[in-house]
């Protein structure tokens, strides 16, 4: 069974954020799919610091924290649904020094699996968070799973989050499109459909 990981990057365990991704993985069951949501907690996250060192590790040089536990999981995952509440118009620094560190030194975990971004605000700010986010799916080869609206919902609390009826739909949607997507990836790899060949890396420099 296709199993899907969802990282809450909220620092409230059970907020709007939270209530978001739930109702993805709700609809994910839905259709057969596991899931297990991620709480990334009120505990320090430190930040990549560009050292360098993961590339002969083959994990995060800083171990005092649960980065390395989630690259772990995300190797054994199918898919992905990062979430976010909206800090003055751009995603949690929580979630993006997690991500940063993920996929500088666990980059291969994610690799042309599928990933969806979730935003969650009180009224603004979730275009350009979700912007933030869905970079790192473009950069790892992710195919970008979308819904029927932007992937956000609106609420100050979580029981106004659920009166955001329009915004839970998109989010059952994000679930039923990434649930079709990874039976579609299933099935293209029982016909011995193989993932793309990527060529070698170039890099331009336009500065000399």
């Amino acid at each position: 069974m296709s199993n899907v990981l969802l990282i809450n990057g909220s620092g409230n365990a059970a907020g709007c954020t939270y209530t978001a991704l739930t109702e993805v993985a709700g609809a994910l069951e839905q259709e057969g799919i596991g899931t297990e949501i991620i709480q990334l907690g009120k505990n320090p996250i430190r930040d990549c610091i560009g050292c360098g060192a993961c590339r002969n590790l083959g994990k995060c040089v800083f171990d005092d924290d649960e980065i390395n536990g989630i690259v772990e999981k995300a190797k054994h995952a199918d898919g992905f649904v990062f979430g976010t509440p909206v800090y003055y118009a751009h995603p949690s620094g929580r979630i993006l020094s997690a991500l940063d560190r993920m996929f500088y030194s666990g980059g291969r975990a994610f690799t042309y699996k599928p990933g969806a971004a979730v935003a969650s605000a009180r009224r603004a700010g979730t275009t350009a968070s979700l912007d933030v986010l869905n970079k790192y799916f473009t950069i790892a080869k992710m195919p970008v799973v979308s819904s029927s609206y932007w992937n956000m919902v609106h609420g100050n609390t979580p029981e106004e989050v659920r009166q955001d009826l329009e915004g839970l739909q998109v989010m059952r949607g994000i679930g039923r499109n990434m649930a079709w997507l990874l039976k579609c990836i299933e099935a293209g790899r029982a016909a011995g459909i193989e993932r793309p060949q990527g060529e070698p890396t170039v890099r331009t420099n336009f500065i000399r």
